[in-house]
């Protein structure tokens, strides 16, 4: 059964120039883009975001952080979408993460991990109706997806 994801690419992603690498690690890994943008967070849509974190004293930091460039946001689907994208990522400390993981291969720092992805598919639903409103999201067959999922 397939299910979505919300994948954010954050500042330090988009400023170190690697949307590409992190967008093929998640197709390679068989996954499919059903709705991608290139934008800019408010303070508005942070605060959405965030919600259970707006009262902690570190989302001031993670906010101006977030709001500082561009971001990648992405609704990635596939079989078990969520937890493929979470393995895919690594662990939120990069130094914690696995070599081969996308934080464990590109991040030193938890404050600059790179990448975001729902924690299970109720979050993902939540967050993928924040960042995309239902006419940019996209159902489409790919003639691979039987070579990379059993029926």
């Amino acid at each position: 059964m397939s299910e979505r994801s919300l994948v954010l690419l954050k500042p330090d992603a988009v400023q170190r120039g690697l949307i590409g690498k992190l967008v093929s690690r998640l197709e390679d890994r068989g996954l499919k883009i059903a709705g991608m943008k290139l934008m800019r967070l408010d303070l508005p849509l942070a605060r959405r975001h965030y919600a259970e974190h707006v009262e902690k004293p570190f989302f001031g930091g993670l906010a101006e952080f977030m709001m500082s460039s561009p971001i990648v946001a992405m609704a990635v689907e596939g079989k078990g979408a969520v937890e493929a994208v979470r393995s895919a990522m690594g662990v939120t400390n990069p130094q914690s993460a696995a070599p081969g993981t996308i934080r464990g291969d590109f991040a030193l720092d938890i404050g600059r991990n790179l990448i975001h992805g729902s924690d299970s598919p109720e979050s993902a639903e939540r967050e993928l109706a924040i960042f995309f409103a239902e006419e940019e999201l996209f159902d489409y067959a790919r003639d691979s997806e039987r070579w990379i999922t059993e029926s």
